[in-house]
């Protein structure tokens, strides 16, 4: 997953001039199909509100199902600006804009401009989009910030365990994500986060103990499969779909290149031989 991946201090470690959030439409990456998908899903599910939000992510994401799948959508430059993408997505997008559409229709709110608003809110540390280093690109620190922003709960992944990897992928491999490669110094401050995630860590569900991973899995959750590879804390990001007493993966994965539903359970993930290390839960709240 390419998308591995106070905002003042981080700023002025790199020498870079610090601006506002950047809210306004001017600084919107989006077609007007984007807004007339949104538009339609939050008309349609609108009537769905008093779901609880793990069954209407669900419901939003069946919705996307055959939707292609699209790499590295998010990559716009320096500043950053703010892409609204609904006719393709990745593994990430995928889940947040299901996230946001999600809770836009539980706050009982159908306008396009509340979507964005929620989507720029999960998408970026703090809420606060102001250039690159902004977003959350590693997928446990997205984590750990929605929690913090009470959108999402991390809470059950206490009963995991605890990894005690380096995180710095994105610094050791600048070349692989154009605006490094362009933007030499914004490394540093990439550095920083990386830093300040290691030392936090991340709980997680190791895949050796399968039935206490069950016990814990809800339909509705939001899971990041844990990475073996070195530097990288998640390969891949979807949404729990339980079925019978089994669960499966709601995803965009590159694989598939649309937006499917697994047609294993998710043990098909964590098999010996993977690179998947285990889970991450991320339950959304409401």
């Amino acid at each position: 997953m390419k998308n591995f991946f106070v905002i003042a201090i981080l700023f002025l470690s790199t020498g870079l001039n610090i601006s506002n959030a950047q809210t306004t439409q001017n600084d919107y990456i989006q077609k007007p199909e984007d807004k007339l998908i949104a538009e339609e899903k939050l008309k349609l599910f609108s009537s769905k509100s008093d779901l609880p939000i793990s069954e209407l992510i669900v419901e939003i994401g069946l919705s996307f199902l055959g939707t292609p799948y699209v790499s590295a959508s998010l990559e716009n430059g320096l500043e950053e600006k703010m892409v609204i993408n609904l006719r393709e997505l990745d593994c990430t997008t995928f889940a947040e804009n299901c996230l946001a559409l999600a809770r836009t229709v539980k706050s009982g709110k159908t306008d396009f401009a509340s979507f964005v608003s929620e989507l720029e809110q999960i998408r970026y540390r703090d809420g606060i989009r102001n250039q690159y280093p902004s977003r959350l690109h590693y997928f446990a620190e997205w984590i750990h910030n929605n929690h913090k922003k009470g959108i999402i709960s991390e809470t059950v992944n206490q009963n995991g365990i605890k990894s005690d990897k380096t995180i710095n992928y994105m610094s050791t491999h600048p070349s692989d994500y154009p605006v490094l490669k362009d933007h030499p110094e914004l490394i540093p401050a990439i550095a920083k986060q990386e830093k300040e995630l290691t030392k936090t860590g991340f709980m997680y569900f190791p895949k050796d103990n399968i039935p206490n991973l069950y016990q814990h899995l809800h339909h509705g959750d939001i899971i990041a499969l844990t990475s073996g590879i070195e530097g990288v804390d998640v390969n891949h990001v979807g949404i729990i779909l339980k079925k019978g007493n089994e669960f499966y993966l709601l995803h965009a994965p590159l694989s598939g290149k649309k937006v499917l539903v697994s047609d294993g359970p998710i043990t098909d993930f964590l098999k010996p031989n993977s690179k998947n290390n285990g889970i991450m839960i991320a339950r959304p709240v409401f």
